[in-house]
Parts: C-alpha cells; structure tokens; sequence
C-alpha cells in the first residue's frame, strides 16, 4: 500500500529511517496510515541490508494520536468493524516491537495517545527537552487498551495506574524517569544524538545485534531454573560457532576491524 503520510527511505549504511509526514494533522494516525507502517515494517523486518530502524516524524509534534475523521467513523461502526480496526493496530505494533533490527524513536515534539504506545515499542526513544507526552484516552471516554502492553512494559505499573488515569500531560525529562525515553537532549541535538546510537549498533555484529534482541523476549520474566540456564548455554555455544561470531571473534584475537565495519 502506497501511502504519502508515511516514507521510508534507507540509507548506505543499511539505515531504515520510517516517517510519519502529515504534519498539517500532527501526524493524527489512521486505518491507512497503520497499514502503511505495517506493510513498512514487513519490508524491513526481512531485509538483511538493514541494519537499525528510526521511527521519526515532520513538523512540529511527533504524532497526536489518533485522527479526528478516523474517530468519527469508527464510532458508527459495529462491534466487529471495531474489533477488525483494532487488530489492525495491534498487528502493527507488534510488528514493531518485535522487529529484528534495533529501532529508535525520534521524538521531537508532542506525542499523544496511540503515540505513546509508538514510542513504548522501540528499543531506545530519543526526545527533544520541548517533547510532551499523554495517555490521552479516557478524556474522551476510551481506554489505552491496545497500546497497554507496551506502554506497561515501558513505564511500569504503577506509572501506569497513574496515567491511564489521570490522562495529564508529562513532559520529556518525566518520560525519561519512568524509562520511556532513553535520552533528552535540546531539539537541535536530535540528529547527533541519534547518530550517537546509530554508530554504536553498526559497529556490532548484526546478527548477533538481532539474537540478543530476541534473546530479551525469551529470558525477561522467566524464573532462573535448569531449563532457562540449558537454554541460554546453548544459544551462547551456538553462536560461537556462527559465521560471524568465528569472524567476530578472529577480529577481536587479531586486533583487526570486524567485517560487519565499513571504513
């Protein structure tokens, strides 16, 4: 699905750099704006040219939720058309929150609602110390249903209780706190920021870089007991043995640049 609300463009070093570019709208999501980041994150998620993911947005605010017009409409549809909408919404944010390659948000104003839950599916979120952020949905009688998962995983429970409730506005530095951004820096610093992280993933062995991703979702919450520890032995004996963890490993040996480095 081609979509001018959302691009995607990937660089030389293997950069894919997705954008929300409505900016007239704040970047307001809906259902054609969902199933282009879907089809955007399929795309990317198999291709082994990429090697990290930015989710960003144009103008001023990164994204203020849900669209107006798209809210219009599903409030006169049927339980099941709801239902369609938001396994649509679910998908996508699966797809981004289990996406292979590291993916960092680049958050540069206001993001509202759903796009809090955006934001909770990457890996690292950059902000600009002008960034704001709001569970926005029971001021207009809903829930954050959908995006709770993350959002919990992201901030905690207990932050959670609080603004799930409250639906007040908090700010970047707040945001940091509860660990939903990793880092505030003053909006002109974004880009070296971002670029900060970017050159710390590409001088790591990309396949190794998808497995301890993976890695987190299969030990994170799991008791330490025989079967967890076999576990993590094998996948530890199984990539040393890798291509790229032999290759990985002669580099370090030999005092030589690992392949996965581009001079």
């Amino acid at each position: 699905m081609s979509s001018t609300t959302v691009t995607c463009t990937i660089d030389s070093r293997g950069i894919a750099t997705v954008t929300l570019n409505n900016p007239d709208k704040h970047n307001a999501f809906d259902d054609g704006m969902i199933a282009a980041l879907s089809e955007h994150f399929t795309t990317l998620a198999t291709n082994d040219e990429v090697r990290a993911l930015v989710l960003a947005s144009s103008g001023r605010s990164f994204s203020a939720g849900a669209d107006l017009n798209w809210m219009k409409r599903m409030a006169d549809y049927s339980f099941e058309e709801n239902l369609r909408d938001a396994n649509a919404l679910a998908n996508m944010l699966q797809q981004l929150n289990t996406m292979p390659k590291p993916t960092i948000a680049r958050v540069q104003g206001a993001a509202f609602g759903g796009a809090v839950g955006l934001v909770s599916c990457c890996d690292m979120a950059i902000a600009s110390s002008r960034a704001s952020f709001c569970l926005s949905e029971v001021r207009i009688g809903l829930v954050p249903a959908t995006i709770s998962p993350y959002v919990i995983d992201a901030i905690g429970q207990r932050a959670a209780r609080r603004y799930f409730t409250t639906a007040e506005r908090f700010s970047a530095q707040r945001a940091q706190i509860l660990g939903l951004v990793s880092e505030v820096v003053d909006e002109e610093e974004l880009d070296s920021q971002l670029e900060h992280l970017l050159s710390q993933i590409l001088a790591n062995g990309p396949h190794a870089v998808a497995a301890a991703k993976q890695l987190l979702f299969e030990v994170a919450g799991r008791p330490i007991d025989d079967e967890l520890i076999g576990s993590t032995c094998e996948r530890i004996a199984s990539i040393r043995v890798s291509p790229e963890g032999q290759a990985g490993l002669g580099a370090f040996l030999d005092k030589q640049s690992p392949p996965w480095i581009k001079e």
